[in-house]
C-alpha cells in the first residue's frame, strides 16, 4: 500500500518522524498547514495520516467513527491494532489516548479500495483550508485568528453501503458551522462515489478557536501566505 512509503505499518508501534508527517501533509494530502511544517515549534502529525494507517492495518469496515482527541507530535509510539472487532484506543506508551476508532458491519482488507479511499479522502481533507472553510467563514461573517490560526480536527465518520467497489471519488455535499462565542463547530458532509455511483457518506467535524468579525484584507493575507508556502515548497 503507498502508505508504506511514509511509515511501516507492520509493527504494532508506530512513531512518526517530523520529516514523515511533513511530508506525507504536503505529499499526499497538499496540505501545507504550518503545524506540519518540520522546523514549526507546535509541529503535529496530520490526523489524516493516522487515518491512514488505521485502515491500511486494521482493515476498512463499512462504518468507521474516529474521535481525536490529543495532538501527535514527533517521536511518540503509538500501539496501532492489527484488528478492531468494536472500538480502539490508539494510546502511548504512557497509555494516554490520542484517538479512539470505532467500527461496525463488514470488513474488508482489498489494498485497491483502501488506497482509493484514502488517497480520495486525504486529498479532500487537506483541501479544508482555504478551499472550504474561507467561504463557509465568510458566509457566517467570522474568521479564525491570523496570529494564531487554530484549527482543530474533531471527528471523522464514514458509512459505506458497499465494500464491492475498487474506484472510489469524494464529494461535498453539505457545510455548515455553528458559532458559540470565540468557538465554532465547522461540519463538512461528503458523498462517496464509485463509477459515479454513490456508495456511501460521510462526515468531518472541525473546532475552530479564537474567532472575530471577518475581515476581507486579512483573511487574503492567510490565503496568500498559505499559497505562497504551497509554492515555494514545489519550486
Amino acid at each position: 500500500m503507498f502508505i508504506e512509503k511514509y511509515c511501516p505499518i507492520n509493527d504494532n508501534k508506530i512513531s512518526f518522524s517530523r520529516e514523515q508527517g511533513s511530508n506525507f501533509a504536503k505529499q499526499v494530502a497538499d496540505d501545507f498547514n504550518p503545524l506540519h511544517d518540520i522546523d514549526a515549534k507546535r509541529f503535529c502529525v496530520p490526523g489524516d495520516l493516522l487515518f491512514s494507517i488505521i485502515i491500511a492495518k486494521s482493515g476498512l469496515h463499512k462504518k468507521m467513527t474516529f474521535d481525536f482527541s490529543g495532538m501527535v507530535n514527533d517521536n511518540i509510539a503509538l500501539t496501532f491494532p492489527q484488528k478492531i472487532d468494536n472500538s480502539f484506543d490508539i494510546k502511548d506508551d504512557n497509555d494516554k489516548t490520542y484517538l479512539n476508532v470505532s467500527v461496525s458491519g463488514e470488513a474488508t482488507h482489498n489494498p485497491q479500495l483502501i488506497d482509493a479511499l484514502t488517497k480520495a479522502y486525504v486529498d479532500f481533507s487537506g483541501h479544508t483550508f482555504p478551499d472550504i472553510l474561507v467561504k463557509l467563514m465568510f458566509e457566517n461573517s467570522v474568521m479564525i485568528n491570523p496570529a494564531r490560526p487554530m484549527i482543530m480536527y474533531q471527528s471523522m465518520s464514514i458509512d459505506l453501503q458497499t465494500l464491492d467497489a475498487e474506484s472510489v471519488t469524494l464529494k461535498l455535499s453539505k457545510t455548515s458551522l455553528t458559532i458559540e462565542g470565540k468557538r465554532g463547530d465547522a461540519w463538512l458532509e461528503f458523498d462517496l462515489l464509485s463509477n459515479d455511483q454513490i456508495i456511501g457518506h460521510g462526515k468531518k467535524h472541525m473546532l475552530l478557536s479564537g474567532l472575530r468579525s471577518y475581515e476581507q484584507e486579512v483573511i487574503d493575507t492567510m490565503v496568500n501566505q498559505y499559497r505562497e508556502s504551497k509554492a515555494n515548497y514545489k519550486a
